[in-house]
């Protein structure tokens, strides 16, 4: 069973959705009852709670994709590093392989 939030937003599929909903509830939460301790006004600690929940959720939303794409930067070259590994381990391209002299004299 999936979430969709606000109709359009499948928490479960996308990737960051869910923990930037959660992070922002909390947001709101911690926002809206830090307002209304310090001044006890209802509705402007409500509007702060949902400004809370806004700017927490999109701000680990934009933290999160970052982070996603870095990671998928690096499995991607880590990938390809492998895969130019596996090609050329053994020949005389490989970096690692220790030269003699008559190897040298020919390259």
């Amino acid at each position: 069973q999936s979430f969709k939030l606000l109709g359009f937003l499948d928490v479960k599929s996308v990737p960051c959705a869910r923990e930037s909903v959660l992070y922002g509830s909390l947001g709101s939460f911690v926002v809206g009852l830090g307002y209304f301790l310090a001044t006890s006004r209802v509705r402007r600690s409500c509007d702060f709670a949902v400004g809370g929940f806004i700017s927490t959720m999109l701000g680990y939303w934009f933290y999160c994709r970052y982070n996603l794409a870095q990671q998928r930067i690096r499995q991607r070259m880590l990938k390809e590093g492998m895969r130019n590994r596996i090609l050329f381990e053994g020949s005389a391209l490989d970096p690692e392989r220790k030269q003699t002299g008559s190897e040298r004299s020919d390259s």
